[in-house]
C-alpha cells in the first residue's frame, strides 16, 4: 500500500492494537485490515479449529432500526419471517432487488425491545442503508450504530473462554441474541459466526474495544486471527462470501440459500422478487451453488471454470481455496441444476490444464453450532 492509499482508507478502534500484535495489514472494505499475525494463515485456521480463535469485524455495518413496527416493515426487503421473530432470536437473511437478486446478506435480531438490530456487510453497508431507507422511508429509523466494534469469538474453546467474563451467556444456543453487561460495559451479544464453529459475536462500545479485546487475548487458548484464516474457515463450512458466491443477479434460491425464505412469505409473494422466486422454487433454477472437492492437482480459485466429465464447461468458481482441514483444494461453484448431486464428476480447469472434482455435501467441515438439545 502507498501513503496515499493508506491515508484513504478507515480504521477501526483496534486498528493500533493489530500492529502492536505484528499483523500484516491490507485494505479490505475499505479499512486497514489484518489479513494475518506472524504465526500465519495456516496455524491461525488450524487454531481456530482447535481452540479459540478473536476476529475484529468492527468493519460490518451494525444498526438499530426502530419505528412503529419495524418487524413488519422489514419485511418489505427481505423474504423471512421477522413478524414471528422472537425476542432474544436472530435469523440470517438477503436484502433483496426488484428482480430478485441479492443485495447483501445479513443478520437481523432482537436483542431486547429496542427494535430491530442489523448486521451488513462492511463493503456493502453504505448502499444497504440507503437501500433500507429509501423503501423503507417513513416508516423505520435507521440509526448507523458508528459508535460501536464488533468482535467474534469462535471455536471449540470460545464459549469457556467468553463464559468467564459473561456468565449470562452460558444458556444462549445457536442464534440467540442478547444485550447484556459484561466487561464492565454495555455488550449485544449474539451466539453465531462465520466460521461453522461454536462461539459469539461481540458488539462493544468503540471506546472499550481495546480494552475488552485485550482481556480475551490474555486467556492462553485465544489467538488473534486475520482475515486470510476467516476466509479459509468460511470456506470449509460452505458459508458464502458477499461479492464472490453472491451478488446482485445470484436469487437466494440458486445460492441454497432457500431456508431463508419462510413458508409464509412464499405463500403471500410479497417480497422483492418474488415472482422470480417462487418460480425457482417451483421449476428450479437455471444454475445451483455446489461444494467441489479437487481430487488433483492445485487448488481452484474464484474465477476457474468448471466443466463436465466430456470437457464441455458447464459453470465457474466462485470461492476456492486450500483447506487445512482436509488437506486438499475445495470450492464452491455454479453449475446447472442436473449435475448438483453429491458424487457427480466434475473437472476444474486451473492454469489451462483440467484437474478431477467432485460434488461433494455441504459443509466441507461439520458445523459444531450449539443448539437446544
Amino acid at each position: 500500500m502507498s501513503a496515499t492509499d493508506t491515508a484513504a482508507l478507515k480504521t477501526t478502534p483496534l486498528t493500533q492494537a493489530h500492529i502492536a500484535l505484528g499483523a500484516r495489514m491490507v485494505p479490505f472494505a475499505g479499512y486497514t485490515m489484518p489479513v494475518q499475525y506472524p504465526m500465519g494463515v495456516m496455524q491461525e485456521h488450524l487454531w481456530t479449529r482447535e481452540h479459540a480463535g478473536l476476529f475484529d469485524v468492527s468493519h460490518m455495518g451494525q444498526a438499530r432500526l426502530r419505528g412503529v413496527s419495524p418487524l413488519s416493515a422489514f419485511e418489505e426487503v427481505v423474504p423471512g419471517d421477522f413478524i414471528g421473530l422472537k425476542p432474544g432470536k436472530q435469523k440470517y437473511s438477503v436484502l433483496l432487488n426488484k428482480k430478485g437478486g441479492i443485495v447483501d446478506d445479513l443478520m437481523a435480531g432482537r436483542p431486547d425491545d429496542d427494535g430491530l438490530f442489523v448486521v451488513v456487510n462492511g463493503a456493502c453497508k453504505d448502499n444497504d442503508f440507503k437501500v433500507i431507507d429509501d423503501e423503507l422511508a417513513g416508516q423505520v429509523d435507521i440509526q448507523r450504530l458508528e459508535d460501536r466494534a464488533l468482535l467474534a469469538l469462535q471455536g471449540p474453546e470460545a464459549a469457556a473462554v467468553f463464559q468467564a467474563h459473561v456468565p449470562a451467556a452460558a444458556d444462549m444456543v445457536f442464534m440467540d441474541i442478547r444485550s447484556l453487561p459484561g466487561f464492565g460495559t454495555d455488550l449485544i451479544v449474539s451466539r453465531s459466526g462465520y466460521t461453522g464453529e461454536d462461539g459469539y459475536e461481540i458488539s462493544v462500545p468503540a471506546a472499550e474495544a481495546v480494552r475488552v479485546w485485550n482481556l480475551l487475548l490474555a486467556d492462553e487458548r485465544v489467538r488473534p486471527i486475520g482475515l486470510g484464516a476467516r476466509d479459509s474457515l468460511r470456506l470449509e463450512a460452505g458459508l458464502p462470501l458477499y461479492g464472490h458466491d453472491l451478488d446482485e443477479t445470484v436469487s437466494p434460491v440458486e445460492a441454497g440459500l432457500t431456508f431463508a425464505i419462510n413458508k409464509n412469505r412464499r405463500e403471500q409473494r410479497d417480497f422483492p422478487g418474488a415472482a422470480r422466486i417462487v418460480k425457482e422454487l417451483t421449476d428450479g433454477p437455471a444454475r445451483v451453488k455446489v461444494c467441489l472437492k479437487v481430487l488433483e492437482g492445485a487448488p481452484a480459485r474464484e474465477g476457474a471454470e468448471v466443466a463436465d466429465a466430456n470437457g464441455v464447461v458447464v459453470g465457474v468458481v466462485t470461492s476456492g481455496g486450500y483447506s487445512p482441514v482436509l488437506k486438499g483444494g475445495i470450492a464452491l461453484a455454479f453449475v446447472p441444476p442436473e449435475l448438483k448431486a453429491v458424487g457427480t464428476p466434475l473437472k476444474v480447469i486451473v492454469r489451462g490444464k483440467p484437474q478431477s472434482a467432485e460434488v461433494v455435501p455441504s459443509p466441507f467441515v461439520p458445523h459444531r453450532y450449539v443448539r437446544k438439545a
